[in-house]
């Protein structure tokens, strides 16, 4: 990095945490929208009709044109060769779109036969037309607000690079849960006694509206830096430009394989777990409908708490292949209890805590872990293969999940059972935990200093 590059924008604190600031609440707004209809699956049920593997089948639609079109690839690409500020508002934009037809699916003017209601009841009639839409909308959201992360991810690469990267990533991190708190908390409260499902997703909208806002800031800000970084011939030419082909490279790479792998484990027992968590609360442990959800946002508040913390921990002191290492025992302990533990609330409190730990742990090790095996020019793509395999187990699990429950109740009229469905997740925990140590002996035989604090003295 040329001395320069060190004098911009990048080098004053308040710029550096302002945009910090931006890009974060943007993805506080697509994480509140990602988990507002998860408290409402009881509504689902009773209102519109849907099953548990219908509803699982909604959920993983997520990641459908993700997996299925390659969509987190081609946005990598983008993000190499045209830049951040291109990529962000294009794909915000598809985020938006997409939750607007989530939104318009649950709504009373669709559903008593307006625009677009006839056409989707004429085809797949087994399935409802409410359903249909809402896949239709949550498959472009997720394709917008998982290249939005990528996006974030580079940018805070871009700013933070050899500075308090994982304490940077750690308060992004952080403020995103708190959208995932705010969903779990404030959905059913702002659908009323009614549970009238379009109630949170209109909110959830015009949030996003404001989070696109948000990125224009940045966008401005980010436009200087780059003014000021193409002065220095010195720092353009040092950069290898990427080629498409760069792509085939990371996968002759031993830490962005175990890396990529463990990411998709870890988070597909986490955010799939999170769909099902507040009927779980509800069937299992006996918890009421509103109160469900809360109990779930003790996930995400903890790691608003935590994750910064840890990654302050991470810039400063290093130990970020251990960390991972603990995260994963711990996913195997909280899953464990929700499978085999008993239906006391007490259990319920102490896994959902636990849980709260390891999701604070991994995140907060793995991100800033990545700038430390892949060069910086292939960053974008990077992440954004790592972001789709994460997405082939979004898409799946959920349905899944679904579907387990759904036969391991056939006939029963009483509470639902959720172990078998849990035990899904202790395998993931298992494999996870494998993986966290494969990546611990390739960090100590290739030397990518995983272990080593994020700071450069």
């Amino acid at each position: 990095m040329s001395a320069n590059l060190k004098q911009s924008i990048r080098d004053s604190k308040s710029a550096r945490w302002f945009v910090l600031a931006t890009v974060s609440f943007l993805m506080f707004t697509g994480y509140f929208f990602t988990d507002i209809m998860s408290p409402l699956q009881g509504a689902l049920r009773d209102n519109f009709g849907w099953s548990n593997a219908e509803y699982g089948m909604f959920a993983g639609s997520y990641s459908f044109l993700n997996v299925f079109c390659l969509m987190l690839i081609f946005g990598g690409i983008i993000l190499d060769k045209l830049g951040i500020r291109f990529t962000g508002t294009s794909f915000i934009g598809v985020m938006i779109a997409g939750a607007f037809f989530n939104y318009y699916a649950m709504t009373d003017t669709f559903n008593n036969g307006g625009l677009g209601y006839d056409f989707l009841n004429s085809f797949l009639t087994q399935y409802k037309p409410s359903l249909k839409l809402a896949i239709l909308g949550y498959t472009l959201f997720g394709v917008g607000v998982e290249i939005a992360g990528i996006t974030v991810s580079r940018i805070l690469v871009k700013w933070f690079k050899g500075k308090e990267l994982a304490l940077a990533m750690g308060l992004e991190m952080a403020t995103a849960r708190g959208g995932m708190l705010l969903a779990f908390s404030g959905s059913r409260l702002m659908a009323g006694e009614e549970q009238i499902v379009s109630r949170p997703l209109a909110f959830g909208v015009l949030f996003l509206v404001i989070g696109f806002l948000a990125f224009f800031i940045h966008n401005m800000m980010d436009k200087k830096m780059d003014a000021e970084v193409a002065d220095d011939t010195a720092a353009a030419a040092e950069e290898d430009e990427f080629k498409v082909s760069d792509i085939f490279l990371l996968f002759k790479n031993p830490g962005f394989i175990f890396i990529a792998l463990l990411c998709v484990l870890f988070y597909s027992a986490v955010f799939p777990f999170s769909k099902f968590a507040p009927d779980l609360m509800v069937q299992k442990y006996m918890f009421n409908d509103n109160f469900a959800g809360s109990m779930v946002g003790l996930l995400p508040l903890g790691t608003i708490v935590l994750t910064p913390l840890f990654g302050a921990f991470l810039d400063n002191k290093g130990k970020g292949a251990s960390v991972m290492v603990l995260g994963a025992i711990l996913l195997i302990i909280v899953h464990s209890i929700f499978a085999f533990g008993p239906d006391q609330k007490a259990f319920a409190f102490i896994a959902m805590i636990v849980l709260g730990f390891a999701f604070s742990f991994v995140p907060a090790a793995m991100w800033p872990s990545i700038p430390k095996i892949v060069p910086e020019s292939r960053l974008g793509s990077a992440y954004a293969m790592i972001f789709m395999i994460q997405n082939v187990g979004l898409m799946l699990f959920p349905m899944i999940l679904g579907a387990v429950l759904d036969s391991s109740n056939q006939g029963n009229t009483g509470n639902l059972d959720y172990s078998n469905s849990m035990m899904l997740m202790v395998g993931c925990g298992v494999l996870a935990l494998f993986f966290a140590f494969m990546l611990k002996a390739v960090d100590k035989k290739n030397g990518y200093g995983l272990d080593l604090p994020n700071i450069q003295k």
